[in-house]
């Protein structure tokens, strides 16, 4: 159809692909750390204490203390690229938009921290995007997670006179793909060793038990997930959860706790960390690093960390076939 003279100019319409991210800190300082904690732990989904009585305990000791000693850990872990999370988040956008092709608009945000979310959607719509898929990379949901890009996408949409269509990739945490995929990484790392470990340790995030017993699927997926892997290895593979924070009981057993005790036990261990669509933070510092410590004082000799899925070619196989499969009636 031809415009007629005159009509403001409108981008030819296409499909795009938004994949999200948890986040990071644009620098390894404090003032940078600072701000992303401040945007993160403001979160309701995620702190789930009513804002009159937490931002007086965020805005005072947290962001007071905990922001160098971030800094000091992201400084451990920053690459030639920047922060690890957003450069593999970038390269997995670039092999999905290689590998399903120029008709389809693939970015990346991340959904504290940039690039955001708010500024990447524009970027699409102005470039005709009238169909968007959203893909949270989380694999197990969770309302602190999941949820969150949910609200963050509708939210900046909320003022648009002329919306798009949007579709949500659903989790994927009993996903044949995503299975396979865990498999083949697992297999691939555990052949690089040289040691065959005692213990296959899956290393998911931790929450607040009381999410469980408020309905969050979050626990019981993680453990389906290890469930199906431990088949498709044909051994056992243990489950633990990290990155406590403040005094609430968190899900147990606990990564650094267990650590401790395989350590004790003179055991040879593999991590790795299956809820982490990319590595960052909790697991190049706080697994690859503190964990080996941990496990070292408690007088472990053998231990390796197996990387997460990344942009590898079996994460590559697998995040397609999944975005393919939702992108089904709009290619």
């Amino acid at each position: 159809m031809i415009a007629p003279a005159g009509h403001p100019a409108i981008a030819p319409p296409r499909v795009g692909v938004l994949l999200v991210n948890l986040g990071t800190p644009d620098a390894p300082d404090a003032p940078s750390v600072r701000r992303y904690l401040a945007e993160f732990l403001s979160d309701r989904r995620v702190v789930e204490i009513p804002p009159i009585l937490w931002q007086p305990i965020l805005r005072g000791i947290i962001l007071t203390t905990r922001p160098k000693k971030s800094a000091h850990a992201y400084s451990q872990v920053w690459t030639d690229e920047g922060s690890p999370l957003a450069a593999i988040t970038r390269r997995q956008a670039a092999a999905m938009q290689a590998a399903l092709g120029p008709d389809i608009l693939v970015e990346y945000a991340m959904r504290y921290g940039n690039p955001a979310i708010a500024a990447t959607l524009d970027t699409m719509l102005a470039a005709g995007c009238r169909r968007i898929l959203v893909a949270p990379l989380y694999p197990q949901y969770c309302a602190a997670t999941t949820a969150t890009v949910t609200d963050a996408v509708t939210a900046h949409l909320t003022d648009l006179r002329w919306q798009p269509a949007l579709r949500f990739l659903p989790p994927y945490a009993d996903d044949a793909a995503y299975i396979d995929a865990l498999k083949a990484s697992v297999k691939t790392g555990l052949a690089a060793l040289d040691f065959t470990p005692d213990v296959l340790l899956a290393s998911f995030h931790g929450m607040p038990e009381r999410t469980l017993h408020l309905g969050d699927p979050y626990h019981c997926q993680c453990r389906h997930t290890a469930r199906l892997l431990s088949e498709a290895l044909g051994r056992p593979v243990e489950v633990a959860f990290q990155s406590r924070f403040g005094r609430a009981k968190w899900l147990e057993p606990a990564t650094d706790a267990m650590l401790t005790r395989l350590g004790r036990e003179g055991k040879s261990v593999a991590i790795f960390a299956p809820g982490f669509a990319a590595d960052c933070l909790e697991t190049l510092e706080e697994l690859a690093i503190r964990g080996k410590e941990q496990f070292a004082a408690a007088g472990g000799e053998k231990f390796a960390y197996l990387p997460c899925l990344n942009d590898s070619a079996p994460g590559r196989t697998m995040l397609e076939a999944l975005l393919r499969r939702e992108l089904a009636g709009w290619l």
